[in-house]
């Protein structure tokens, strides 16, 4: 581990980046996308996160290597940003939106957005927008968002959909079962796997509910379980974050997969700490090892991160947060100096990849590029 930042570090140096970056490895990337690709159940499609891996030459990259065309988009301006770079793509929403958000993008003269589905929850949603798509004279396609245990919204069971009627205007195109619950159901209950066969079941039931011709999306899954799902009607799952590893995502379905970015900031100051306020507490509260011997300061902080190296960083309570210079605490024996890099693992790449502006793209040793991320809003 220590050889591996070693060599990020000197790639940092060489290519003159003294500041934080988001680092992303792209060799680490394009094995999760070969092992993706090989535990992947047959018949089954990637629908890419957008949110999740939120830079274009990103989402270039990972749907030029799965050949995927499908997106599972959640915010308008990353949309059209996506449908602008894929002329081919199928983008599904991944949570319901506002009526008047859908209006606004439909009417604001960006190209692509027949080839949105949108997601209907409720039947009052359904209703407004059957009136949009007779408001604006076009046909809208949307998805149900079916409840299969998560209990986050959506439709309850297959018999309120088999009651709906749908407006003119609106075309059916599948429906969306997300079950994130699963990895944190206990084994008292049934645990991941029980809560995974239900969910499978449930979305059965509801595909069945549905003609033959609104069955084109069955989606399923989320990178925590997708690669999980063998059998059952789902013909696509949803996978974004698993492809870079936070490590939110650190669960036996992605078992082999390796993180593949990570935050590099520069260390500013090599310190003995001491506590504002008498000199005696720092002393004691060391002497009791509540308060460390040595730490750092680093450019900037207060990241979505955890600390990974030098190895034994931590965060230190007393010292707390900050996001201009994070106080780090390190082990007594730890041999780093100002100028030095520190790491800090992501703990989502939703946001995250983000934050900084642009991602640098390591790979075979060296900085070789840099991808822009897309703008939060």
């Amino acid at each position: 581990m220590s050889a591996y930042f070693a060599d990020l570090s000197e790639a940092l140096r060489q290519a003159g980046i003294f500041q934080p970056a988001l680092v992303l490895d792209r060799d680490r990337l394009d094995r999760n996308i070969a092992l993706v690709k090989e535990r992947l159940a047959p018949g089954l499609a990637v629908r890419l996160v957008d949110k999740s891996l939120a830079s274009m030459p990103l989402l270039q990259h990972i749907a030029g290597g799965l050949g995927s065309s499908r997106f599972m988009t959640f915010h308008p301006p990353i949309t059209q940003a996506v449908l602008d770079a894929f002329p081919e793509a199928d983008l599904l929403y991944g949570k319901p939106m506002p009526v008047g958000a859908a209006r606004a993008a439909l009417t604001k003269g960006g190209a692509g957005w027949s080839r949105v589905c949108w997601l209907i929850d409720t039947e009052h949603r359904l209703a407004e927008y059957g009136a949009l798509a007779a408001e604006l004279g076009t046909d809208l396609r949307f998805a149900f968002e079916v409840d299969v245990g998560l209990h986050r919204g959506g439709f309850a069971s297959p018999e309120d959909l088999k009651a709906l009627t749908i407006p003119n205007g609106l075309r059916c195109e599948g429906i969306m079962a997300y079950e994130a619950h699963a990895p944190e159901i206990p084994g008292l209950f049934g645990g991941q796997g029980g809560a995974l066969r239900k969910a499978q079941a449930l979305a059965e039931e509801f595909a069945d509910s549905l003609g033959e011709d609104q069955r084109r999306i069955l989606n399923i899954g989320g990178s925590k379980t997708a690669l999980l799902h063998h059998g059952g009607v789902a013909n696509e799952v949803s996978i974004g974050s698993a492809f870079v590893l936070p490590s939110d995502f650190d669960v036996p379905g992605l078992d082999g997969l390796q993180p593949a970015a990570f935050i590099a900031t520069p260390i500013l100051k090599v310190v003995e700490p001491v506590l504002p306020g008498p000199a005696s507490v720092s002393r004691m509260l060391t002497a009791l090892g509540l308060f460390p011997r040595k730490g750092c300061y680093l450019y900037g902080g207060k990241w979505m991160a955890g600390p990974v190296f030098p190895q034994g960083m931590k965060v230190n309570g007393l010292m707390g947060l900050s996001s201009n210079q994070q106080f780090m605490a390190l082990p007594a024996g730890a041999d780093v100096k100002p100028g030095d890099c520190a790491f800090l693992r992501p703990t989502q790449s939703e946001a995250v990849l983000q934050h900084l502006g642009s991602i640098v793209v390591f790979s075979a040793g060296r900085i070789v590029e840099r991808w822009p991320a897309l703008p939060m809003g």
